[in-house]
């Protein structure tokens, strides 16, 4: 890494970890936070929904599917946009999706019209994670982890602040109005903001050690397409099991009797210790690796599920809910990291956007699958379990990855 550190000339790695590469995450953390309101406001949204469309959970439960699956093919096709032209052009189009998404949901007459505008938010969302992380890595080179894992903090940011808020609204204003006023917001704040993301990011004078061409073998002693591949289905895995409590637990809530509010609350507060995990995370990567951090991350995730199963009192649920956050905030960055560590800097944004690509189907799968388990059951007790089983599917393969003799061999 310190030969990005050390290169000089205009344009180059002079500037990584400058005055203005610190402005830039700043910027960066920032629209995080305002886009990735995308990722939350229907999960406070849907037991509004769910009665003004008078359908079951299971249905009401598609938007947040097509969401995921916006924010994820949106991930790989602004990922590789920004790869080619930088930055600007992805997130500006993000915004502009944004807004349409949400006045368009806002005017939806019928469940499928409103998923199909949450598949257009979603869409726009992706804008401000994975490119923003993928163009973040770029300016920095020792202190990586903890820049990326500042950027993605916006996601969770977002769902700290966002719920509460978008509660209140939806109570006094009702969900329409509210879905519309969003979309509007999001143009008006973000457009500002992508001007100062316009200096085109540093030209890398050489591929970092244990970084791959393309096909060829990594630091982690597996072809390149190899661990994409596992990386992907390690993604789905971590991220069904997230889903469980972050689209439900607000349904949750209001299911054993506590309120759709404290719901909300607890959803925030979820969020708010994942920002302490990402930020946690970043630090930790720095100095052990980022695979080593989302095993780490992985096996805690796993415990808070487990929790989930065993206790379900309004003071408990906060409890868990904290934990939660605390353990699984710091997971999805860490495939920004290990993207980075072991591939070409110049695939980075795309490499990444497939990654996440996966992840978000995860989280699709997992709140859909929660969603229709309840109706089959009638309870969440087997949707925890089903997410405590993709839990370990994860940890097995990121596992793997670390006991191989090859991984070994090629870091030596």
């Amino acid at each position: 890494m310190s030969a990005h550190a050390n290169a000089v000339g205009p344009g180059t790695g002079a500037e990584i970890e400058s005055a203005y590469a610190w402005l830039r995450l700043a910027t960066a953390l920032t629209l995080g936070t305002i886009g990735s309101i995308g990722m939350w406001s229907f999960v406070v949204a849907l037991p509004s929904v769910q009665a003004g469309f008078g359908v079951a959970r299971g249905e009401a439960s598609l938007p947040f599917t097509l969401t995921m699956i916006g924010f994820g093919v949106g991930g790989m096709v602004m990922g590789r946009f920004a790869d080619r032209r930088g930055i600007v052009w992805p997130t500006t189009c993000g915004a502009l999706a944004l807004g349409c998404g949400y006045v368009l949901s806002g005017l939806a007459s019928n469940i499928l019209q409103f998923a199909l505008a949450q598949g257009l938010i979603g869409f726009g969302s992706s804008a401000t994670f994975g490119p923003l992380i993928s163009d973040i890595s770029h300016w920095f080179a020792r202190r990586r982890g903890i820049a990326v894992a500042i950027v993605s903090s916006g996601n969770y940011l977002a769902g700290t602040l966002w719920p509460p808020i978008l509660q209140y609204f939806i109570a006094s204003q009702g969900w329409r109005a509210t879905q519309i006023a969003t979309g509007v917001l999001c143009v008006a704040t973000m457009l500002p903001l992508i001007l100062a993301l316009r200096r085109p990011t540093p030209r890398h004078l050489s591929i970092e050690p244990g970084a791959a061409a393309s096909g060829g073998r990594g630091s982690l002693g597996v072809s390149s397409n190899t661990l994409m591949v596992l990386l992907c289905v390690a993604g789905v895995g971590c991220c069904v099991a997230m889903a469980m409590p972050q689209v439900h637990i607000v349904a949750y809530c209001g299911d054993l009797g506590y309120g759709s509010a404290r719901g909300a609350e607890m959803l925030a507060t979820m969020m708010a210790f994942g920002i302490i995990s990402r930020i946690a995370g970043g630090f930790i990567a720095d100095r052990i690796g980022g695979l080593q951090t989302l095993l780490l991350g992985s096996a805690l995730q796993g415990v808070a599920l487990f929790l989930y199963l065993w206790f379900d009192g309004l003071v408990s649920l906060f409890v868990i809910s904290a934990l939660f956050g605390l353990f699984q905030g710091g997971i999805v960055p860490m495939y920004a990291i290990i993207v980075r560590e072991c591939f070409s800097p110049t695939e980075t944004g795309t490499r990444l956007g497939i990654v996440l690509m996966a992840t978000l189907v995860g989280m699709a799968l997992g709140g859909w699958m929660s969603g229709v388990i309840f109706d089959v059951t009638g309870s969440y007790r087997a949707a925890f379990l089903n997410g405590l089983a993709w839990n370990v599917l994860n940890g097995g393969i990121v596992l793997w990855l670390l006991l191989r003799p090859g991984r070994r061999l090629a870091q030596a």
